[in-house]
């Protein structure tokens, strides 16, 4: 597959029309570190967004900072440490990725739980259609008032719709205060259900809550238990008060505050990665699922975000573990089904569907007309 790289919207606006008049498709690629995520990409070139990198402008006042689309979330959390801020984005699989793939995907992780993915921090970006023209939406500052929402419309687009060149955030001050600790749970679904009950009884919201599988909490907390990881934030007083309201769970012990960069790359290389997921009261019997989907297959990894209603599965992509996959997944279930990395037999008998079809096929028309942008890897073709 050739790949172009490029260093200004100009270029890729070029390039996007080039391509749409020869009517061919094109993978777009950020940092790279995902490539094999989503469905898979009917194409024979690449447009790389790499070279658009670098932070356009940065009021630490206002919490705001616009950026290139390829600039890595390591340069902005460097960047914005300077000044005791951040930006609360933290995707599974570190923080190489690219802003605008972060964005692009809408990739969120455990700091979800207070703050959100990136549809909630996320105030304008500029994007370069399937037809190739440049445009803007929302802005750089955080009140801003637009009618069509189309920042949100192209967050988790997959850019299938535009490529996003350039995008501007919301920030928040680091608190005084960040610990993480855990508790142990006995791992049924019993167990996760009290601690999103306790969740919702709280007088504050953790920055995040995540329950991991046995296995997985051996490599990020070094117990071979299933426990609850919870992230408390603010002043002293706050994060003392906060620990106290979890002793109901059990005895709350330190963990290393490493411990969530752990979870973020947990996944081993090439790994069938999905989520199930139903309303977030049903997270018992969602984990419950999701154990018996991944029952028999020791190398498994699950964790699951309370406050989303969501389980992560983590399997080994071997040829048995497939075959145990598309048995398992065979029967319907309760549950909505996401994927994330699957080789093409899962995509095509355990997760099917058009997610392009209806209104976001229309939207599909209206954007990239030619159905040249990332084609398949929302399962829609053009």
């Amino acid at each position: 597959m050739t790949t172009l790289t490029v260093s200004s919207s100009t270029q890729l606006r070029d390039r996007v029309r080039d391509a749409s008049a020869r009517g061919t498709p094109l993978r777009i690629v950020g940092a790279g570190t995902w490539l094999d995520a989503g469905r898979p990409v009917r194409s024979v070139e690449s447009v790389s967004t790499s070279g658009l990198s670098g932070i356009v402008d940065y009021v630490p006042g206002d919490l705001t900072l616009t950026a290139r689309a390829g600039t890595s979330l390591a340069e902005i959390r460097q960047e914005t440490g300077k000044h005791n801020q951040w930006l609360a984005l933290d995707p599974h699989g570190g923080d190489a990725g690219s802003l605008g793939a972060t964005i692009a995907t809408a990739s969120a992780g455990p700091l979800a739980t207070a703050f959100g993915g990136p549809r909630d921090v996320v105030l304008g970006i500029e994007f370069v259609t399937g037809t190739g023209n440049v445009a803007r939406a929302g802005g750089r500052v955080v009140k801003n008032v637009a009618g069509f929402d189309l920042t949100r419309l192209m967050t988790g687009a997959w850019g299938t719709l535009g490529v996003i060149t350039e995008a501007a955030v919301r920030l928040h001050a680091c608190p005084q205060v960040d610990e993480t600790i855990g508790v142990t749970l006995t791992g049924d679904a019993a167990s996760v259900d009290r601690t999103r009950q306790l969740l919702r009884r709280l007088s504050f919201t953790p920055y995040a809550c995540e329950v991991l599988s046995a296995p997985l909490a051996t490599s990020v907390a070094g117990r071979n238990e299933a426990l609850v990881l919870f992230r408390l934030a603010g002043n002293m007083e706050s994060v003392v008060a906060q620990r106290a309201a979890l002793v109901e769970l059990g005895q709350p012990f330190d963990v290393s505050a490493d411990a969530w960069t752990t979870l973020r790359v947990a996944e081993p290389p090439g790994a069938i990665v999905f989520r199930v997921s139903r309303h977030p009261s049903e997270i018992g019997a969602t984990w419950e699922e999701a154990n018996r989907i991944v029952q028999g297959i020791s190398d498994a990894l699950l964790h699951a975000t309370l406050a989303r209603g969501m389980v992560r599965c983590i399997v080994p992509n071997t040829t048995e573990n497939v075959a145990r996959l598309t048995a398992a997944l065979a029967t319907s279930t309760q549950s909505k089904r996401i994927g994330e990395r699957l080789p093409e037999q899962l995509w095509a008998t355990a997760f099917p569907g058009r997610a392009m079809a209806g209104v976001g096929g229309r939207l599909k028309q209206a954007f990239d007309p030619r159905g040249v942008l990332n084609p398949g890897i929302l399962g829609y073709e053009k």
